[in-house]
């Protein structure tokens, strides 16, 4: 089966999502002991978005994250490299406008969202600053940009367990719910290998967002990153 490596090479990391396409939403959430239900709720709380606003939600996948604002009939649009990924989520949610997209290289113009997100993608992206340089160039000035990612727990203890979950117990769920389990031992080492909070803070500052800060979840297993566009 294929899986990714910590290069990230695109075309590895693309043609592995395509692989967990099927089952990636079912496998999400018993991975998470269902947690992904309430980080995906946090992110849609903290975007905040009004009606007339056009969100980015890139790395949407199947389009799980992107669903509840098209259900409140905001305009959203989910884009994603894994053609398998957006198959699947087109096949389910056809209203959707699926698009295929890097986020290193964005098919899109100049300041043409209020607000970018990206849940659990950044993770993924060979080179994180320039994704988040191309995030800035399409957002609008005074426009916004919400990443909800993996991070570090702030307990020393806790931050022990998470790991050897991670590491041990994680890969060993996948191979009972995942087409393609080897893409989780990935999943756990992206994890563990992922910055800290402050640093991917100041990894958005460099890029050239402004306002930034976070907010922890679930004790810091997740950060919700914000950011303005001046």
């Amino acid at each position: 089966m294929t899986r990714a490596q910590l290069d990230k090479k695109p075309v590895d990391v693309a043609s592995m999502f395509d692989t967990v396409a099927e089952k990636y939403d079912v496998t999400n959430d018993v991975l998470s002991l269902g947690q992904d239900r309430l980080w995906r709720r946090a992110v849609v709380k903290a975007v905040d978005a009004k009606p007339g606003e056009r969100i980015l939600d890139i790395a949407a996948g199947t389009g799980t994250s992107s669903e509840p604002w098209a259900d409140r009939e905001i305009e959203v649009v989910p884009a994603d490299f894994s053609l398998g990924m957006l198959r699947v989520g087109n096949r389910r949610r056809p209203d959707m406008a699926f698009t295929a997209a890097d986020a290193m290289s964005l098919p899109f113009a100049d300041a043409s969202f209020d607000v970018v997100t990206m849940s659990f993608g950044l993770r993924n992206v060979a080179d994180a600053s320039t994704a988040l340089r191309e995030f800035l160039r399409v957002t609008r000035p005074g426009g916004r940009l919400l990443v909800c990612e993996f991070s570090q727990p702030v307990n020393k203890a806790f931050r022990t367990v998470y790991s050897n979950y991670l590491m041990r117990a994680l890969p060993s769920v996948a191979r009972r719910t995942s087409s393609n389990p080897d893409s989780y031992v990935y999943l756990a080492e992206s994890i563990r290998a992922w910055p800290p909070q402050g640093e991917l803070a100041r990894t958005l500052e460099q890029a050239g967002w402004q306002q930034v800060g976070w907010t922890n979840l679930t004790g810091g297993v997740v950060a919700l990153h914000h950011g303005t566009k001046r």
